[in-house]
């Protein structure tokens, strides 16, 4: 059993909308079980909703609106809930500010060596995390 980024499942929670359903993802499905989460609707944030990227240390909207908090809130209800069902490993959105793995985008496309928010809380609590991009290809 994983956590796995509901977006890659087919849930429309991306930021516009829409979602990133992958087919190594759809495939690991048929064989495990794999928790959707979307951090920033944990966290509070609508569906769609506008774009973010990292400003420093802080989570900034396209309008300028500082939602580190509630990226944090949602990376705190997904460890909640890898702690609640003993689940030590997850599947995460690469190039997204919540979930990315060693690389994240900003709102130009540019990519910012770094973990997402989400992503960094949970290796902090000794989760291994790995990206879509990081599933074998068949």
């Amino acid at each position: 059993m994983r956590l796995c980024s509901a977006c890659l499942l087919g849930i429309k929670c991306r930021y516009d909308g829409e979602s990133n359903p992958t087919a190594q993802v759809l495939k690991l499905l048929s064989q495990e079980v794999l928790i959707p989460v979307c951090p920033e609707q944990l966290g509070g944030l609508p569906t769609p909703r506008e774009p973010a990227e990292p400003r420093g240390e802080r989570i900034v909207a396209v309008s300028g609106r500082d939602v580190t908090e509630n990226f944090e809130k949602g990376a705190h209800q997904v460890l909640y809930l890898a702690i609640l069902f003993g689940i030590k490993e997850a599947i995460l959105k690469q190039g997204s500010p919540s979930c990315g793995c060693g690389q994240i985008y900003d709102m130009k496309g540019n990519v910012i060596a770094r973990d997402g928010v989400t992503t960094s809380l949970l290796k902090k609590h000794g989760m291994k995390v790995i990206s879509e991009q990081d599933l074998p290809h068949s």
